[in-house]
């Protein structure tokens, strides 16, 4: 692959004829396959080649000739720079429609199974909703400025933005204030990163620092989360533990609740979970709806985590058991079920990508499976679902490619069928998508 200078080819019109599964426009120009940013399905555009491979070329529109109906401005300024959206200029109702469709596509393409009922799409608020976040931070020397937040469009360089309207607004709109807050620290060139965290209680900034900070400017974080409310810590680099700065209690969770199953789930700032709250409860309620667990069920929850769906199935379950790789996280989970009072859950620490065939639990049989693997799927533990005799799987992926493939596996090595699948748009304004899958022997 390399680069195209930017002045060596002439921007053209082309017409976009489809969109990739990424959402990109999809054009041909020279006979090559060309991916067009910021097109879509049935526009004209003035395209520039930005990059050119061997087999195929990369471009971006940079101009609208003929626009497409579902065609909308970006609200956000920073659009087109900033590389935390690609899908802005698209309205939600056609955001959505394509996700379903690169869903039923990758299902027919790398799996060779069609779901015999496709699901309405899990949809919710479309700005505001992003609960976590990884925010970089970087001096520029040319610009004599310090920037927040995330990187450019086809670039490893910071963005420099004001606002981020698809974060949560506890931080989204104070991407300047961290920015001038930085700055003023007198070791602000060895900040590297801010996570950021947000539950139902509190939100979170976890600021990165590579060489130690002083009190001077520890005092000055402490008053910035005490005149915002922000919960602030420390995370020294390796190997020094993540520590609490302020308020100054013993404290470390935050927590989003689960009102449907009289449920509080804790976590700590830098432990996974749901970027999208709300999105996160319509999916739990799908995944039970389709599970239907039973009063008599011993259901396996596969990659629990800290027990997001373990701990609503055991609400109905006679038991329910949970794998996930981490113990820090087996451990988030056992103490969230003592916390909710919840005694038919039980959790085991395991590498699902080599799963121990000794484990107590691997000798088990189940009447349902749920599990809610990794972007890598899970095709190594789906080796052994014969043994566990399950009637009933529900698959919950953030990649509906190895979700395809592991669905073919499912289908016509462990005859099952896939009776329902859909999308969960868990991300608005990104290419990003995450989908449910119902499969009954």
């Amino acid at each position: 692959m390399k680069r195209t200078p930017r002045n060596s080819l002439a921007e053209i019109d082309v017409i976009i004829h489809s969109l990739s599964h990424d959402g990109r426009g999809i054009t041909t120009i020279n006979g090559k396959t060309t991916f067009v940013h910021g097109a879509m399905a049935g526009e004209t555009v003035k395209c520039k080649i930005t990059r050119q491979h061997r087999r195929y070329n990369e471009g971006i529109a940079t101009e609208i000739r003929i626009a497409a109906a579902e065609r909308v401005t970006a609200p956000c300024l920073h659009f087109g720079v900033c590389g935390g959206c690609s899908m802005q200029h698209m309205s939600m109702t056609s955001q959505v429609q394509f996700k379903q469709q690169t869903l039923l596509e990758q299902l027919k393409h790398f799996g060779k199974v069609e779901p015999e009922n496709v699901l309405p799409p899990i949809t919710g608020e479309a700005w505001g909703y992003r609960r976590k976040a990884r925010l970089g931070v970087r001096y520029v020397i040319k610009k004599n400025k310090l920037l927040v937040g995330f990187r450019e469009k086809f670039s490893n360089y910071l963005a420099d933005i004001q606002q981020c309207l698809v974060l949560h607004p506890s931080i989204g709109t104070r991407i300047t204030a961290l920015a001038e807050l930085v700055t003023n620290l007198s070791q602000y060139q060895h900040i590297a990163q801010i996570e950021v965290a947000v539950g139902d209680n509190a939100a979170a900034l976890v600021f990165r620092h590579l060489t130690p900070l002083p009190e001077a400017d520890r005092i000055k974080l402490s008053e910035f989360g005490k005149s915002t409310g922000l919960h602030i810590y420390l995370q020294p680099s390796p190997p020094e533990p993540i520590n609490k700065l302020w308020p100054e209690n013993n404290n470390e969770r935050l927590t989003y609740a689960l009102s449907d199953y009289n449920l509080t789930i804790q976590f700590h700032p830098l432990d996974f979970t749901q970027v999208n709250s709300e999105i996160n409860l319509f999916m739990i309620k799908q995944a039970l709806q389709l599970l239907a667990p039973q009063s008599e069920d011993t259901i396996l929850d596969l990659f629990c985590g800290l027990g997001n769906f373990t701990l609503p199935i055991a609400r109905y379950a006679q038991q329910v058991i949970g794998i996930e790789g981490s113990d820090t996280m087996v451990k988030r989970a056992e103490e969230n079920a003592q916390y909710n009072q919840i005694t038919n859950a039980k959790f085991y620490a395991a590498n699902l990508m080599e799963p121990p065939e000794q484990a107590p639990w691997m000798q088990r049989q189940y009447d349902k499976i749920l599990l809610d693997p990794p972007r890598s799927g899970a095709k190594e533990i789906i080796v052994h679902f014969s043994k566990f005799s399950a009637k009933r799987i529900v698959y919950i992926s953030c990649n509906p490619a190895t979700l395809a493939r592991d669905a073919g596996e499912l289908t016509y090595t462990h005859g099952y069928k896939l009776k329902q699948a859909g999308v969960i748009n868990m991300f608005p304004h990104t290419s990003h998508i995450e989908a449910i899958a119902l499969f009954e022997k």
